[in-house]
């Protein structure tokens, strides 16, 4: 019997869910900027049908034609969220012997941080919605927090999941236990710090991210990086650990409204037919675009831009989708 375990991003999709910016209080400057990225990024991964099957979850009458109208391709689905980060608020689909099963962890805003209506429950209701089993975990776990290589190899990072306003009362030892139970996950990468200013504590899916089994992209440090001694510390203990490190560029600092943002293009999304990959209007943009593409000759990699808004909520397109694997 195959004990269910999270599939590699890069393992056909059945779908995806695109959270759509459905709040002005949240986004009181640039609400209809943010509903363009968001929508450019359905658009490149749907690839005129050649790619995802997309389904935008928004909240209320106003949002939903709004999806609509921008995004007349995607499947709406209306539901009460908080904001557009589903990664970490949707659930965790595994795949084994018998139908999908749906992991849904608790979720506390990010370590109490950002705590908005809707999002404890999303997860559920959208699993449920699309007819999925689901099976609650007892712990908190964001999406963002962890990635994988379909081996039962997850990559984290101790400032995010040994955080105590996370999980206070579970050691590293039990956190990994958890992993193997709810995820079938049986061996841990831990990196160390996440980005700079990065309020998420350390997602590692702003770090390091899988691209073939035993293979992780880390960036190679630009010049006068904020992040240059996070990356070579990352990459270190990855190659220690016995993983091959395929390096990818840093868009170096990037600054909006005087302060440095986590900008990265490792929060690219790997879809059916497009890797979609952030863009910032910095050096190296076109750059981690041809790195992707030579990383998934199989598929087209797409740069889209995600310095307007997106990331000065702390993410981008991987942030903002959770694919359901075919």
């Amino acid at each position: 019997m195959t004990v269910p375990r999270q599939p590699p991003e890069w393992a056909p999709h059945a779908f995806v869910w695109i959270g759509f910016p459905s709040h002005e209080e949240y986004w009181p400057d640039d609400l209809a900027e943010a509903r363009a990225e968001v929508a450019a990024f359905a658009r490149a991964i749907w690839a005129n049908g050649r790619g995802e099957v997309v389904r935008l979850v928004a909240e209320g009458a106003e949002a939903v034609a709004a999806a609509r109208r921008l995004a007349p391709f995607a499947t709406i689905v209306e539901q009460a969220l908080g904001d557009t980060w589903l990664r970490d608020t949707g659930p965790i689909v595994l795949h084994g012997d018998g139908p999908p099963l749906a992991m849904r962890f608790g979720f506390n805003g990010w370590g109490g941080k950002y705590e908005m209506p809707g999002d404890e429950t999303i997860g559920r209701r959208l699993a449920e919605g699309a007819g999925l089993r689901v099976r609650e975990a007892d712990w908190i776990l964001e999406g963002g927090a962890i990635d994988v290589d379909g081996t039962g190899l997850a990559v984290t990072t101790e400032e995010c999941l040994l955080n105590p306003n996370r999980n206070r009362f579970l050691s590293r030892g039990e956190i990994e236990a958890r992993l193997r139970v709810d995820l079938g996950l049986d061996r841990v990468l831990w990196l160390g710090s996440g980005l700079m200013n990065d309020h998420t504590d350390g997602h590692v899916d702003n770090l390091a991210r899988f691209v073939a089994p035993g293979v992780i992209a880390i960036p190679e440090p630009a010049p006068r990086d904020p992040n240059d001694a996070v990356y070579r510390d990352a990459a270190n203990r990855a190659r220690r650990f016995g993983l091959e490190v395929a390096a990818l560029p840093s868009p170096g600092e990037v600054v909006l409204d005087g302060a440095i943002v986590p900008a990265s293009y490792m929060n690219f999304y790997i879809g059916n037919a497009v890797v979609a990959v952030p863009q910032y209007g910095a050096p190296n943009d076109a750059a981690a675009v041809a790195a992707l593409q030579a990383l998934f000759p199989d598929r087209e990699a797409v740069g889209l831009r995600s310095d307007r808004t997106l990331v000065t909520g702390g993410g981008s397109f991987h942030c903002i989708s959770q694919q359901v694997p075919a």
